[in-house]
């Protein structure tokens, strides 16, 4: 069968890319940023138009509401008996503001072999990568279900997800879950996470007046919140080692098993292609060791933004009258995020009780495990789709709904990315391309074709 299968998904190829172009330019051209309320119409619009996808694809499909936006539940059912698969995207997007774009993010551009637009490689080239294989999967006699999964919400933490799953329990029957949202060390190193960290997000505000004062009238009396929020960060953590000084920060901590360090450097990850993929002149560290544990498997505390006071040109001499601060602290199994909300609060207030502190939300961290049949069948399809035996690793982002997945569905979860770091996850000029869509399709087939024969799927 598995000769047959594959000459035919290669006589299938040329009209498959037809379809996924097609497809992808139909996605791609809805701006659905959900962060963004007024986006709030076409977050709606792009459910639709993925709910006419799916069903084209010959899938049964339900927008399902939420107290947000919706979730586009998918199902591809052939025949009960079989085992089912649900396949995990989302169809949201981040903003596309910044001056760089060399093009408009939201009009699907094809340059040679790359597609260019926002959402092209996060997520929705993957999802149709996924959703064209699972249907090829059907249509060649996989005996596989499949259940689709197209979120809305990533972007913004997930926050109705849980619901969603709450809500349609009983239709999710699923044996295992195939997620889609991952990036490779680099296009020549494919890598299968297995851990995500989790986040903890909260901004700082501080107020010391009512409006900016004359600093020759008031400077050296006047409180300065810029001034003390910097301090206050400075208190926090180390900017230099990126140590985090709050007392019980790194309590439970779980330590880094010496057979995942090992995997994490035998995936090859090299601190110089890292700087220069990611446009980066000097780290805190060169030392590969720590670099790896930095990103992978250690917490953190990052500033990401400070603003208060003037930002015009040349220098006004004002003393501000307000600050704000945004802060994220990325987390690591066996962190407790609720437990770190009281922690961090307690610190900041007891150094400087007039800030004022908006928590953002949280989510928790993720370990599944790349030991067993699962991980052996996603590393023989990584292999067999494009020609490169993939890396375990864990992932130093944080995706909401696996978390939630995890908890609600307890079955198997499998990551399956097929970005790479060049597509500019989250930033300008955002692109997808055509090899990695490819190699994507054959993986997700064999992956199938092996998942239909685990005696636990």
């Amino acid at each position: 069968m598995a000769t047959d299968l594959y000459a035919a998904l290669a006589h299938a190829m040329p009209a498959l890319r037809d379809e996924f172009e097609t497809l992808l330019h139909d996605l791609v051209e809805i701006p659905t940023v959900s962060m963004d309320p007024a986006h709030a119409a076409d977050i709606w619009r792009g459910a639709h138009q993925a709910a006419a996808i799916l069903q084209a694809c010959g899938a049964t499909v339900d927008i399902v509401p939420t107290p947000g936006y919706p979730v586009v539940f998918g199902q591809l059912i052939v025949n009960p008996a079989y085992p089912t698969i649900a396949i995990y995207n989302h169809l949201d997007v981040q903003p596309a503001n910044e001056p760089q774009w060399q093009h408009d993010p939201f009009v699907f551009q094809r340059d040679g072999e790359r597609y260019l637009g926002r959402g092209t490689t996060d997520d929705k080239g993957p999802a149709l990568t996924a959703l064209l294989a699972a249907r090829f999967a059907v249509q060649q006699g996989i005996p596989l279900n499949f259940q689709f999964l197209w979120e809305l919400e990533e972007e913004i933490g997930s926050p109705n997800f849980a619901h969603f799953l709450t809500q349609r329990r009983a239709d999710l029957t699923c044996n295992s879950v195939l997620v889609s949202d991952t990036i490779w060390l680099s296009r020549t190193t494919p890598a299968v996470p297995y851990g995500l960290r989790g986040m903890l997000a909260m901004s700082l505000h501080l107020e010391t007046g009512r409006h900016d004062c004359h600093s020759g009238l008031t400077g050296g009396a006047a409180r300065n919140p810029l001034g003390e929020l910097s301090a206050l960060l400075t208190q926090c953590y180390d900017a230099h080692t990126g140590a985090v000084h709050i007392p019980g920060f790194y309590d439970h901590v779980r330590p880094l098993g010496d057979d995942e360090l090992e995997s994490f450097l035998a995936s090859g990850f090299d601190v110089t292609t890292f700087k220069a993929v990611h446009g980066l002149h000097h780290l805190r560290t060169d030392d590969v060791r720590q670099v790896v544990q930095a990103i992978w498997s250690r917490p953190t505390f990052e500033v990401h933004g400070i603003s208060g006071g003037y930002q015009g040109p040349g220098v006004k001499t004002i003393v501000p009258h307000a600050a704000e601060a945004k802060i994220s602290m990325r987390l690591v199994p066996d962190q407790d995020p609720e437990r770190l909300v009281g922690l961090v609060q307690e610190f900041i207030q007891q150094r400087n009780p007039d800030v004022r502190i908006a928590h953002e939300g949280y989510l928790r961290p993720y370990l599944g495990d790349f030991r067993g049949a699962y991980g052996t069948a996603v590393r023989e399809a990584v292999r067999f789709g494009f020609g490169k035996t993939p890396s375990f690793i864990r992932e130093g982002g944080s995706i909401g709904a696996v978390v939630t997945m995890d908890q609600l569905l307890r079955v198997p979860i499998v990551f399956l990315g097929l970005s790479v770091p060049e597509h500019g996850y989250h930033a300008p000029n955002e692109n997808f391309d055509w090899g990695q869509a490819r190699g994507g399709l054959r993986a997700f087939v064999k992956y199938f074709e092996i998942l239909a024969t685990l005696p636990s799927s």
